[in-house]
């Protein structure tokens, strides 16, 4: 395996971003928080809806496991393609942000809309739509974060983007359950409020500066030529894709708490202390990975989710199956964010938009199959053998990243390389 390709990027002035905004509290600039608080109202419009899903649709509408598993696998990957169309845009274009606010502006705008729904088939429909809105922002606004982000920093922006994220996801819950403990099954009017903080979004949105690649200003890899990803590149999206084929939606979660006795009014809450979890994580992670290096924490997070969906598969203590539903938070946050830190590491400057955009297609695509196989294992085998599947497919994955990545191509950028 030929070692990773080093991408220098310049150093960033004291004190300030690669585009030049003044770094601000936490070492971030200002476009970094106002990305945050966007992603922070768009969650809690969106875990308002989400956590309530699978019992809208089974108690509601009437619909069961398989159809669950076909609204989220399409939900998720149907928007892969987009991912990748809208990061190739924003390389070519070299300006982020329209594409970055048509996108929230779309889901912002649709999400209400499950309000008016009378079958799992219209609920299909709004969710696949809302996910086009994700899959045309979604890269674009990565690459962005990656023009805001120092090179020995790129852990700590990607992790503190999530947790802005996990932060919205814990509020949302909380908001539902409220509400819901007042107005018991009034899932529509509550949904319909979701409106409220998308217009929220998209007011910051608008404050948000403009970022154009200045290609000049930054130095490209000498073994990755502009315009290419290099091939070790694709070896790490090829091992994160067999990851994601076990890595099925949340909602099977919600649904085996909600199988085991967990009430509606507390499956919100329990959401929102998971989310509580990613997010103090997210913030560790993305900065551990800085100094201990990207493969370590996305390892030590892949083989933590294995032990969660197995004890998910074995246990039926309700006690028990809560606190692990709570320890599986800490997966995000030796994940998420490092994977983009990692994408951001071994992509050219010139090309981030479409590595942004490969990588979470590939993860779109992933986690359709992953939905659509646990389903249909959750529905004429059992959930144990649906949770199992995804846990030896996480242990696999973690034992190919080890296998394939060297300790050198651990290292998180070159001044810090070991």
């Amino acid at each position: 395996m030929e070692s990773a390709p080093r991408i220098v990027d310049p150093p960033a002035p004291y004190g300030r971003d690669p585009s030049g905004h003044p770094l601000d509290r936490y070492g971030l600039s200002r476009p970094v928080w106002l990305l945050g608080w966007v992603s922070f109202f768009t969650d809690t419009a969106s875990e308002i809806v989400y956590p309530l899903l699978p019992l809208f649709l089974t108690r509601v509408l009437g619909a069961g496991a398989m159809s669950l598993g076909v609204i989220e696998g399409v939900a998720e990957g149907a928007n892969s393609i987009l991912k990748i169309i809208s990061g190739w845009l924003t390389d070519r274009w070299g300006t982020p942000k329209r594409l970055v606010l048509a996108g929230y502006g779309l889901s912002s705008f649709m999400r209400p809309l499950m309000a008016l729904v009378g079958s799992w088939t219209q609920v299909l429909g709004l969710r696949f739509v809302d996910r086009l809105g994700k899959g045309i922002r979604t890269s674009p606004r990565d690459a962005m974060l990656a023009r805001f982000a120092p090179p020995d920093k790129r852990g700590r922006v990607y992790g503190f983007h999530r947790a802005m994220d996990h932060a919205g996801a814990v509020i949302g819950p909380l908001v539902a359950a409220a509400y819901l403990s007042f107005h018991p099954g009034g899932y529509r009017a509550l949904f319909a409020l979701t409106l409220v903080p998308g217009v929220i979004v998209v007011l910051i949105l608008l404050a948000v500066p403009e970022t154009r690649a200045q290609a000049a200003r930054e130095s490209r890899p000498a073994l990755a030529p502009a315009g290419r990803l290099p091939s070790a590149f694709y070896t790490a999206i090829a091992v994160i894709t067999i990851f994601s084929l076990g890595n099925a939606s949340d909602a099977f979660l919600l649904l085996r708490l909600g199988d085991l006795g967990v009430s509606s009014v507390w499956i919100p809450i329990l959401w929102s202390a998971l989310h509580v979890v990613k997010m103090t994580s997210s913030v560790l992670g993305g900065a551990l990975s800085d100094r201990l290096g990207r493969r370590t924490l996305i390892a030590t997070g892949w083989m933590w989710y294995a032990a969660v969906y197995a004890a998910f598969g074995y246990f039926t203590h309700l006690p028990m199956v809560v606190a692990v539903f709570l320890a599986y938070g800490l997966y995000f946050g030796a994940t998420e964010g490092v994977e983009k830190a990692w994408v951001a590491d071994m992509a050219p400057a010139s090309s981030r938009g479409t590595a942004f955009g490969v990588y979470n297609a590939a993860i779109g695509f992933g986690q359709l199959a992953a939905s659509l196989l646990f389903g249909l294992i959750w529905t004429r085998v059992s959930p144990r053998a649906a949770f199992l599947t995804g846990a030896s497919l996480a242990l696999a994955a973690s034992l190919l990243l080890y296998l394939m990545f060297s300790r050198q191509q651990n290292a998180t950028n070159p001044g810090h390389e070991r």
